[in-house]
């Protein structure tokens, strides 16, 4: 029981860290400080809980589906029409809030644009600050553009230090002759993926890389095994 607890192992040197940590900073910054310039500072600073939660995504796991750009542009139009609305029937309070970031949620599974910093600014925009609900559905001018502004942030920065995003569609792995009628193929991972009913940040497309890749450096620890078996 104690040992589910215990954190998994990250895939990732400090150099990434670094590299993402201050995609993160420069991302927030940028984005904060220009809706800052056009909305004021009041309602700005309202929106940086959201914003900062979309820049770990976007700076340090770029490549997962959650952080790709109709990701954070459907999530927060969503998760922005769904809070004004409820604040506009049921009023402003913790249960509305709660509503409407699950109503968001459920939105943005069926319009396949599932990111979680959006749950986060659907209560935000419930239990807005003055400014923002003066603002009324003026609101969402800010809200997208600060995703706007962190999306291109995150295409700038990422792809300056050689990080490819947004995240490409996967290329088919080469078939190698001859062909295990057993072999995983990608679409026995999606079927696998549907029936394990859960949400799981990775395409069946990497995981058919993943497993070759595998494959892969199985077969060259065979054959270094073989070669350095003593005779």
């Amino acid at each position: 029981m104690l040992a589910r607890w215990l954190p998994a192992a990250i895939n990732t040197r400090p150099t990434e860290w670094s590299r993402a940590a201050i995609g993160m900073a420069l991302g927030t910054l940028f984005s904060v400080w220009l809706c800052a310039q056009v909305f004021g500072h009041e309602v700005a600073y309202h929106l940086i809980g959201p914003l900062g939660a979309s820049a770990v995504l976007l700076f340090a796991v770029s490549s997962g589906a959650l952080a790709q750009p109709w990701s954070i542009l459907g999530g927060y139009l969503c998760a922005g029409v769904v809070a004004l609305l409820v604040a506009h029937v049921l009023g402003r309070t913790l249960g509305s809030a709660c509503l409407a970031a699950g109503i968001a949620l459920m939105m943005m599974c069926w319009l396949r644009c599932l990111h979680p910093p959006a749950g986060a600014l659907a209560l935000t925009l419930v239990l807005a600050d003055p400014a923002t609900i003066a603002m009324d559905w003026k609101a969402m001018e800010p809200v997208m553009l600060g995703a706007a502004c962190m999306l291109a942030s995150a295409l700038a920065y990422n792809n300056l230090t050689r990080i490819r995003y947004p995240k490409r569609p996967a290329e088919p792995a080469p078939v190698v002759a001859p062909v295990d009628s057993q072999a995983i193929t990608a679409q026995d991972l999606k079927l696998a993926l549907a029936d394990m009913e859960a949400f799981i940040d990775i395409t069946p497309e990497d995981l058919e890389q993943l497993i070759h890749a595998s494959e892969l450096h199985a077969k060259r620890r065979s054959i270094g095994e073989v070669f350095t078996r003593p005779s």
